[in-house]
């Protein structure tokens, strides 16, 4: 397959932004084979096919001119390129997936096709402890970048989860829930950053967002990164890292090898229980059923933050 022949975005991938972006991107992912097929001709690179992920960008395989396969990918949003590119860089050499080129034109990347394959390798027996390390290890790398130019965790939080999660408070029809998320929602509201704890997180950390190399080391892509307190990142992936899985097990990896104390990580995964159950009730995903179990057992765990 040439440079100028991928063809269209596979029907997975058009359902999935259009999903997440509404009806909107349409017309990108209409144009999107051809930022692809642009970049892969810039960089000289030969187009395989496309790999059915993501949910913020169209992803294909492609291989440089000395045969090694790499990634390309074309992102709908142009900030949520930047925002990536930016902290992939400034991760560059560590535990994540490296950039090779980009083209702010087109919001187009090519990058390191971890493992030699989509999807990286196999995963280890001690994958979870693993990947704690990582985490613990890109936040000691991030807390040393003084201030990036990413967006802000206190403004994430300040101007859009607490503003969508009060909005589908009021819009939803909770059901038999509505108790569980108005004992939670101080939870939210409460939460305070420590500053003495910012790092840049990856915000993301869902298990497909965690691969492994050849050499079955964890390498954490796809973030949505943001400058801010590290108990977020903690929080995120002990909540939906398997959700409805070991929370409580990785709460307390977290907060062993972070030194984070368990309530302050159970304070902040209980807020971000409420945003993803409040996410899966609007959009009906059985999630929610998942995510409100989580969130009743945070609740009932008596850890005060």
């Amino acid at each position: 397959m040439t440079a100028r022949s991928l063809g269209s975005v596979l029907p997975g991938a058009r359902d999935r932004l259009l999903a997440h972006y509404g009806p909107g991107a349409g017309e990108w992912l209409d144009a999107a084979p051809q930022l692809l097929e642009e970049a892969a001709e810039r960089w000289k690179l030969t187009l395989r096919g496309y790999y059915d992920a993501g949910h913020s960008s169209v992803v294909a395989v492609a291989r440089d001119s000395q045969d090694t396969p790499v990634l390309l990918k074309a992102w709908y949003e142009s900030s949520r390129y930047r925002d990536e590119v930016t902290a992939l860089r400034l991760w560059g050499g560590g535990p994540t997936a490296d950039v090779i080129e980009s083209a702010d034109d087109l919001s187009v990347a090519s990058m390191e096709l971890v493992g030699g394959r989509p999807g990286g390798t196999a995963r280890p027996e001690r994958e979870v402890q693993m990947v704690a390390a990582v985490i613990q290890g890109l936040h000691a790398v991030g807390a040393k970048q003084g201030r990036p130019a990413l967006p802000r965790l206190g403004d994430h939080l300040q101007h859009t989860v607490l503003p969508r999660v009060a909005r589908r408070v009021v819009t939803l029809d909770l059901g038999r829930r509505e108790w569980l998320v108005r004992e939670a929602m101080p939870e939210l509201q409460a939460l305070r950053e420590s500053p003495a704890r910012t790092t840049v997180l990856h915000a993301d950390l869902y298990r497909e967002n965690v691969i492994f190399d050849a050499r079955r080391n964890a390498r954490l892509i796809d973030p949505h990164p943001m400058v801010g307190d590290a108990v977020y990142d903690w929080a995120f992936w002990s909540v939906y890292y398997d959700l409805g899985q070991a929370t409580f097990h990785r709460m307390a990896i977290a907060s062993r090898i972070s030194r984070i104390p368990v309530p302050e990580i159970s304070a902040w995964c209980r807020a971000v229980a409420l945003d993803g159950l409040l996410y899966y009730t609007e959009i009906g995903d059985e999630a929610q059923e998942l995510a409100a179990d989580v969130l009743v057992a945070l609740m009932a765990s008596g850890l005060e933050g």
